[in-house]
């Protein structure tokens, strides 16, 4: 079944926006690529920046889900392991090229408050999912471990398109590890 005309927009406006940024991507670049008119755009999205809240909304629900699903499915005591491992396999078909949320929070910081919370708001959701997963495993003794898993997964997103998501993604599963052994060794 053919991609709805919206959805076909926000298709083309994601991949525009992640390859060659936000600000640099205007509306007739979009519309060329997605094959359709201005207004066509302009009847589904009021503004770009109301397309860039989409874009970024919708991408965002996909990641979110596919965390939810390998935490459900997820063996007991392996809830955070599973988030981490979800979380490469986004690397590695979504975001070899550092992660969107950064790049809208770079770009919108001083030109939309909106657009800026938006994405910070999709990092904190990541990091209520990791502290929900240490929670899950008996972890949260450890203080601090979800916040620390953060910001190792936060250096995969950027560590992606200098080393490969091979290397980086082999990188952070081994700092992983490390933290949660660490974890499992304390006595609570």
């Amino acid at each position: 079944m053919p991609a709805s005309k919206r959805d076909q927009l926000l298709a083309t406006a994601e991949r525009l926006f992640y390859e060659q940024g936000f600000h640099a991507t205007g509306i007739d670049r979009i519309v060329a690529a997605a094959g359709v008119v201005r207004m066509t755009l302009y009847n589904h999205f009021a503004s770009k920046e109301a397309l860039v809240a989409a874009v970024l909304s919708a991408r965002h629900e996909r990641f979110m889900a596919s965390l939810d699903a390998a935490a459900a499915s997820a063996s007991p005591g392996e809830v955070t392991p599973a988030l981490v491992d979800a979380h490469g396999h986004w690397l590695e078909r979504y975001s070899q090229h550092g992660c969107i949320m950064v790049k809208a929070m770079g770009e919108f910081a001083e030109h939309s408050t909106e657009i800026h919370a938006l994405a910070a708001a999709a990092k904190s959701d990541l990091l209520a999912r990791l502290e929900t997963a240490v929670v899950c495993d008996g972890l949260d003794h450890h203080a601090g471990l979800a916040r620390h898993l953060f910001m190792v997964l936060e250096g995969s997103n950027t560590t992606v398109a200098l080393l490969g998501p091979q290397t980086a993604l082999t990188d952070t599963r081994a700092v992983v590890d490390a933290l949660l052994a660490a974890a499992r060794s304390e006595t609570p």
